[in-house]
């Protein structure tokens, strides 16, 4: 780690600037998630073949993962985000002017480097996080995640006024490429300065440590109970407003509002839930979020109308707020392997999170997208089950 030289005021700018990183990663994604229903209209696709799409921008993120640490050790957390931006936006209006000309492959090849944009945009924003959150001296990290929720609800509600409203969404996504490559190319400024050369291998898993950290019972364990969050997340993410409209035979602006209700939830948990934390303990935390996840969901596959699927929706959202932070700080218990043991539970939860819900949509083709749902229900006891795994470990010098 490097000696620094910044001053208070800097750090507290640089955090605004991740603060809104964060918001507009968010909001990026909801503005595509939310309007799902929209995609699957225009090119007349069923479930699985939007799992499919869906699926092009898990791979293309899962690519982008791996050498996320290497681009930002290259060139810095700030250009990283403008790189990353850029792509995304590109993409973005890529997946626009292939919704125009209704070409299903095009789309597909669009949504893999958005996959890409977006995956190296998400490491880069949390490393500068971490960075800001060190230098100020206090947890800050939960505060950014809730950013990027609130984000995701902005979008989700634009979504859902704009489809009221009749607006494309190929229109709706120009506009915010144009938003993203604005605040994408300004907000970086505010950053810390970052040294290209020497500060990596502070941040990122030694390689001589990552085939301990695979074998580590303890870690596994913690990323089993990830995978089970982070998959209930993501699904609800990409299938609450498409199972809205076809499970419950509503408009798709209330789909996209029960989505804002589920983003909502998320968001307000992650802004009160440290205090819940360090009340209750991180384990018995986890299993009420377990336990809220799989009643929430529950309630919205079996609801008869409209308003008890907005309490599961709701509930749903509450319990997949907290587990994925909390199982990032479990891995990070002993400070001497945090940086390979995060590498590995990171991984696991980003392929539940980005292949999970893809595959849900081949179910649905046989089910009904509502009812595959209940697929993740598995997980998410199994996390309830292994909550243990994630204890606090007693601290030694």
């Amino acid at each position: 780690m490097t000696t620094s030289t910044r001053t208070a005021p800097n750090v507290k700018a640089a955090a605004i600037a991740t603060f809104l990183v964060f918001g507009m990663n968010g909001l990026v994604f909801a503005s595509w998630a939310a309007r799902i229903p929209a995609v699957t209209q225009t090119l007349h696709l069923r479930s699985g073949q939007m799992g499919t799409l869906l699926l092009c921008t898990a791979v293309g993120s899962l690519v982008a993962l791996p050498s996320a640490g290497w681009v930002v050790g290259r060139i810095g957390t700030a250009n990283t985000v403008r790189a990353a931006g850029l792509l995304a936006a590109s993409a973005g209006a890529a997946v626009a002017f292939s919704l125009i000309a209704g070409s299903v492959a095009a789309t597909a090849v669009a949504l893999f480097f958005f996959g890409v944009g977006i995956g190296l945009w998400d490491v880069s924003q949390n490393i500068e996080g971490a960075d800001v959150e060190h230098r100020l001296g206090r947890t800050i990290m939960p505060q950014f995640h809730a950013a990027f929720s609130g984000g995701a609800f902005a979008g989700a509600l634009i979504g859902a006024w704009l489809s009221e409203i009749g607006v494309g969404l190929p229109e709706h996504l120009l506009v915010i490429a144009a938003v993203v490559v604005v605040l994408t190319l300004t907000a970086p400024r505010y950053f810390m300065p970052h040294e290209t050369t020497g500060t990596m291998p502070d941040r990122g898993a030694p390689p001589a440590k990552g085939p301990s950290a695979w074998r580590d019972s303890r870690t596994l364990l913690i990323g089993v109970v990830v995978l089970g969050a982070t998959l209930t997340e993501g699904a609800g993410n990409d299938w609450i407003a498409k199972a809205s409209v076809d499970g419950l035979n509503t408009s798709e602006s209330t789909g996209a509002l029960l989505f804002a209700l589920f983003v909502a939830a998320m968001t307000l948990m992650r802004f009160l839930g440290g205090r819940a934390i360090d009340r209750f303990g991180r384990v018995g935390v986890l299993r009420v979020s377990m336990a809220a996840a799989a009643v929430g969901l529950a309630l919205f596959v079996f609801a008869a109308d409209l308003i008890l699927a907005g309490v599961g929706t709701a509930l749903w959202g509450i319990g997949a707020a907290l587990a994925f932070p909390m199982g990032m700080s479990a891995a990070a218990d002993d400070p001497r392997h945090a940086a390979a043991r995060v590498s590995v539970v990171s991984t696991i939860g980003y392929v539940a999170f980005l292949a999970g819900p893809p595959l849900l949509g081949y179910l649905g083709d046989h089910t009904g997208i509502r009812m595959a749902l209940l697929a993740i229900g598995a997980p998410i006891l199994i996390a309830l089950w292994l909550a243990g795994a994630a204890k606090p470990l007693a601290k030694s010098n």
